[in-house]
């Protein structure tokens, strides 16, 4: 069975689904089945809800900063999986929950679903993978024609209703492509965070 939960630097991750709307070219799960501590990160089913908070239940969190969604899927596509173990970890323990995404949760569900994010969740990191249209739907592959404006458009919104937002973008743009996408977070409002590409 894949790990449910595994760490990586300060934080511990979960590994809520394999499912994703998206298959990005730099995709970490194309390269290696495993990130940080994690034996693998393919399951042959996802976890149910019960699974998750038996696995955050016997898990040490002594230590570490935060409970992060991330793993080899778009941990939004298990939502609900998602809201109801996150309130637990973070009412139990105290844990901080960022949620790593691709930002297309809206798109994916046909409804906002941002505000159910709301109390729950302190921190979104949403990959923006490219600053423009073009760029982003050759990279991103995502399911959706307007992935692009529906990701900007979550970002946006998330400031309403979490504490922190950021976009992310990988290291392997070019000098131009990352102030275009510092320019591109500023006119949206949130942080860029440039991630090195593993």
């Amino acid at each position: 069975m894949a790990d449910i939960l595994y760490t990586y630097k300060e934080n511990v991750y979960v590994n809520l689904t394999n499912k994703c709307d998206c298959s990005c070219k730099f995709c970490i799960r194309s390269h290696r089945d495993k990130v940080g501590d994690a034996d693998t990160l393919w399951h042959e089913k996802d976890p149910t809800l019960e699974e998750v908070i038996s696995a955050i239940d016997a898990f040490d969190f002594s230590g570490y900063k935060g409970l992060v969604y991330c793993g080899y899927g778009e941990p939004t596509c298990a939502l609900e999986n998602l809201l109801h173990s996150a309130k637990y970890a973070k009412e139990k323990y105290g844990l901080k929950i960022r949620v790593n995404t691709n930002g297309l949760a809206n798109l994916y569900y046909g409804r906002d679903i941002i505000s159910e994010l709301a109390g729950i969740v302190d921190s979104v990191s949403i990959s923006l993978n490219a600053p423009d249209k073009e760029k982003y739907m050759d990279v991103t592959r995502p399911q959706f024609e307007n992935a692009f404006e529906g990701m900007l458009k979550f970002a946006e919104e998330c400031k309403e209703y979490v504490p922190e937002v950021k976009f992310t973008v990988v290291d392997v743009l070019s000098e131009e492509e990352i102030q275009k996408s510092r320019e591109l977070a500023e006119k949206i409002g949130v942080d860029l965070r440039i991630r090195k590409f593993v």
